[in-house]
């Protein structure tokens, strides 16, 4: 049986562990609501009005490709580019191809620095082994001008960072709204969380001061895991509606 992603790969270590992947969620909800394009998530009226839930349904398609069987994740992506074509089609624009790239690379940087800042740094092969992943997932996808290796692709993601990185009035809303939907103390630690992970040109643009007390947190968190209680910590730091779903996120793939 073939996979779209090997089974022993470290991407699947990587998107396996519900902490890894909820980082993996925070650093795409700040550089989302960042980036020059949020006009093509707001089109549809659903990220305002259920930003976690949008973010929530961008990392379960992630997950279903890279756990699923060759054709099963082929049939995913055909999916992902037939929503997309519809909002296009109903907008009467096509979303830029940067706008895709802009994505693409934040999944590749989040994964490899949500792991790194829960678990261990990553080797030079299993970054590029990272890449490879998402790097096959766009190119079924169809995005242009891709970059060829995990090398190439630091220098494009420099350059995306500096471009395609913007605070506007959809960054104030889409953190307001993070706020309503997280409430304040868990928007609180969101913000913290944003803080430790993104990179210092996101960094520098968040509506989210410069205050970092949260490393102290991050090391009892972690130490949490190995005594068996994170779960407890987890239930109590997400939203009822979402439990179940990060409860499916730390399930063993098959």
């Amino acid at each position: 049986m073939e996979y779209f992603v090997s089974k022993s790969s470290i991407v699947r270590q990587i998107w396996g562990k519900a902490d890894t992947v909820l980082f993996i969620f925070a650093g795409a909800a700040a550089e989302f609501a960042l980036n020059k394009a949020v006009d093509w998530l707001y089109f549809t009226g659903k990220l305002p009005a259920d930003p976690l839930g949008r973010l929530f349904s961008t990392v379960t398609y992630a997950r279903q490709i890279i756990y699923a069987e060759q054709g099963d994740a082929l049939k995913a992506i055909d999916r992902i580019n037939n929503i997309h074509q519809s909002v296009e089609h109903a907008r009467g624009s096509q979303i830029p191809d940067w706008a895709y790239r802009d994505v693409l690379f934040m999944l590749i940087d989040y994964s490899i620095r949500s792991f790194e800042l829960l678990e261990r740094k990553l080797t030079a092969d299993e970054k590029e082994e990272v890449f490879d992943v998402f790097y096959r997932v766009g190119t079924c996808m169809g995005i242009t001008g891709l970059p060829v290796d995990y090398t190439d692709w630091q220098a494009m993601r420099k350059v995306h960072l500096q471009l395609d990185l913007l605070q506007s009035d959809f960054t104030i809303h889409l953190f307001n709204q993070y706020k309503k939907h997280l409430g304040w103390v868990r928007y609180q630690l969101l913000k913290q969380v944003q803080l430790l992970l993104v990179p210092h040109l996101v960094r520098e643009k968040l509506p989210v001061g410069d205050v970092l007390y949260v490393r102290p947190v991050l090391f009892l968190y972690k130490l949490s895991r190995h005594v068996k209680i994170n779960i407890l910590i987890k239930g109590a730091l997400l939203p009822a509606a979402y439990k179940a779903q990060i409860r499916q996120l730390d399930e063993a793939d098959g």
